[in-house]
């Protein structure tokens, strides 16, 4: 569990976030968590809740609202205290447990890598990811908002403009530009970002825009400020008016961290060793979507804020977000009996990897290969889970096969729950796997599927670690059946014992491996009305849904009892507390596609899982999906062997393996109205941009 600073006030546990509504102990957990590990005294944190006029029982309530926040972090499973200090409070937090610390703990580890411009730009790329929208948007605090904000935003602009300096320094203008165009429109006050996007201008040829931008800029000192350039911008238009060299990249501004001023070196022009490709053993293409930071070899070790200890010699994980140390993908934790991870022998640790330019970032680098994690606020398939759990703790059968694994099949359409599901029963059955639970990941955070060999390596390096008895192993996202084959084959001697149990999730039906290695199949489908309103009633609170009971049954409507745009939903309600539900089901309904994304975050969309998901199809079935999809239902009816209609049998069935198409009624298929909407909805933005004007 951490706290998430860096945007809305938050509590989030993997991907799972829970973004506190407005109220006095949110500004209380904001002021004390500004000020993490320092005692804050009361008159502070009072006037933190109040403002200047404070009631007569401020004192008292104060201490209410620690109450409050201590049964908070009790029911969320947070183990950090709120601790009485003489005169105050104080909250302890880390790097890994506040994003805040987090950010400037990796900040630091930038001004360490003055020597390598690659690495620090990589570095703080990775502390820019922190950053999740608006600051403290949910803390209606004045007094935050007055003193502490501002400095905050303050360190986030130094990064930016670092990041900038050494974009233009390595000859990288053009991604200089992306994120240079946004800064000077955000903060048009800011004349160092104005500089910086007339330098890239420039050094891109492009001298007339930058003239442009130079007289935009002039034209708002004047007219706003009634002051006129720096000298360096001036400098800056007369060199560019003469046409002139301006040479490497100069000096950059020195960076600002909390306070402290830290000079910063001069970024190098781009050579052509920075060309070469890097020749240090780390896999630098291992990515998922979870921010963490690492180490290689013979760089700095920097201790959380406040703390001390001696950093041994070579390469030293160090823990993501979350606790888990981030390793390269030769070196797979290894699982000791409680099912916490070990580095395993000779393992690499990951450095940070560059995030991409402008409204997204990159996925950063993650372990393909940890314990199981919990799933916070599970909700729904009970039916599933009890089966599923059944499934796994029940004794395997004797023969003399019984060292062959234990295989269960989860699949369903993209967003269905499958890995949510498949992580919550193997949490329950973690008493019937005393050598552990581990989750795999069997793609990387752009799609393509891991290689069997390497999984296999990994999952044996970890296995042959762990402790004595059975282990649970969670294939997530298999892409196909060759990909997980070697990992069923049985191994050893008969009569050894049983082997890892393993549990399967998948898009496909997989059916062939089923056929050739047995098993069982949990395939799911959309929620229930019941349960789509209880995941409604635990993301929400049963006070605010409860308030509005037809208006949530309607909100579950529109998103067609779809887990994944429920999930988003639900995040998008808790950043608007005040909504009513009636008339979110309104808005949400004009354009549901449009609106069932996190803007902060266009990754998690209903439509960006959707297009990743046809992305992976054949070109032949997705031309054949987009068909069926704009067609009629019609399209989907049986009319038997000897008219397959424009869509054969085959390819539907293909198609429904590939969960796109869901088993009837009416007829033997049919096709979720929200994908059916994305299609059409595609369909009808290509043949806009085509169209002659």
């Amino acid at each position: 569990m951490r706290f998430q600073l860096l945007g809305p006030l938050a509590l989030a546990d993997g991907s799972d976030t829970v973004v506190l509504q407005p109220s006095k102990p949110a500004n209380l957990l904001a002021a004390l968590l500004l000020h993490a590990n320092s005692p804050v005294s009361t008159e502070y944190l009072q006037r933190a809740i109040w403002g200047e006029e404070q009631p007569a029982t401020a004192r008292a309530a104060l201490q209410t609202c620690v109450l409050r926040l201590r049964r908070l972090f009790s029911k969320h499973g947070v183990t950090t205290s709120i601790d009485a200090m003489p005169g105050g409070y104080r909250i302890t937090a880390a790097p890994p447990t506040l994003d805040l610390l987090g950010f400037r703990d990796r900040v630091r580890r930038a001004a360490g890598l003055e020597r390598d411009p690659e690495a620090e730009l990589c570095a703080l790329r990775d502390a820019l990811s922190l950053w999740q929208g608006a600051l403290l948007a949910n803390v209606r605090s004045v007094v935050l908002h007055r003193d502490e904000v501002p400095r905050l935003a303050e360190e986030r602009l130094r990064a930016v403009e670092r990041v900038c300096d050494l974009l233009l320094g390595l000859g990288r203008c053009g991604e200089a530009l992306v994120d240079l165009w946004t800064a000077t429109r955000v903060h048009p006050g800011h004349e160092r970002f104005h500089e910086q996007l007339i330098e890239a201008l420039y050094r891109s040829g492009r001298q007339s825009q930058a003239l442009a931008e130079y007289r935009r800029v002039k034209g708002f000192l004047l007219e706003e400020l009634g002051v006129d350039p720096s000298p360096s911008l001036r400098r800056l238009e007369l060199a560019v008016l003469r046409g002139e060299d301006l040479g490497p990249a100069g000096p950059a501004a020195p960076r600002v961290i909390r306070g402290e001023t830290v000079p910063l070196p001069a970024a190098r022009p781009a050579t052509a060793l920075d060309a070469a490709p890097s020749t240090v053993p780390v896999a630098a293409s291992v990515t998922a979507p979870d921010a963490a930071t690492g180490t290689v070899q013979g760089a700095s070790s920097v201790t959380p804020q406040g703390a001390s200890g001696v950093v041994a010699p070579g390469p030293t994980p160090v823990p993501a977000q979350g606790g888990s140390p981030v390793l390269a993908q030769g070196g797979p934790p290894v699982l000791t009996r409680g099912g916490s991870p070990a580095p395993a022998q000779g393992a690499t640790p990951v450095p940070a990897p560059v995030t991409a330019a402008g409204t997204t970032f990159a996925p950063v680098a993650v372990p393909r290969i940890e314990p199981v994690p919990a799933v916070p606020h599970f909700t729904g398939r009970a039916a599933e889970t009890a089966a599923l759990t059944a499934r796994l703790t029940a004794p395997p059968p004797p023969g003399p096969e019984d060292h062959r694994p234990l295989t269960v099949l989860v699949s369903g359409a993209p967003g269905i729950g499958k890995s949510a599901l498949a992580q919550h029963a193997a949490r329950l059955a973690r008493d019937a796997f005393p050598a552990g639970q581990l989750l795999v990941r069997m793609t990387r955070a752009d799609g393509e599927p891991r290689p069997a060999d390497e999984v296999v390596a990994e999952v044996a390096a970890a296995l042959g670690a762990a402790g004595d008895g059975r282990a649970l192993l969670i294939l997530d996202d298999v892409v196909d059946a060759d990909q997980v084959r070697p990992l069923l084959t049985p191994r050893g001697e008969a009569g050894a014992g049983p082997g890892p149990a393993v549990v399967v999730t998948s898009r496909m039906g997989l059916g062939g491996l089923i056929a050739t290695h047995g098993g069982w199949v949990q395939r799911l489908t959309t929620f229930t009305e019941a349960e789509s309103y209880a995941l409604l009633l635990t993301a929400l609170g049963a006070e605010r849904v409860e308030a509005e009971p037809r208006a949530a049954h309607r909100l579950a409507a529109v998103c067609g009892h779809f887990p994944a745009a429920l999930r988003i939903l639900t995040a998008r309600l808790l950043t608007r507390p005040g909504l009513r539900l009636a008339d979110a089901a309104d808005w949400l309904g004009d354009d549901p596609l449009a609106r069932l994304t996190l803007t902060d975050s266009p990754d998690h969309s209903v439509s960006g899982l959707f297009d990743r998901a046809l992305g992976r199809l054949d070109p032949r079935l997705s031309e054949a999906f987009t068909h069926l999809a704009q067609g009629p239902p019609t399209l989907l009816d049986d009319r038997g062997p000897e008219d397959d209609g424009l869509v054969p049998e085959a390819v539907r069935e293909q198609l429904a393996d590939a969960g796109l198409l869901e088993d009837g009624p009416p007829g033997p298929y049919r096709i979720h109205e929200l994908l059916r909407a994305h299609v059409r909805r595609t369909a009808r933005i290509r043949d806009r941009r085509t169209e002659k004007v």
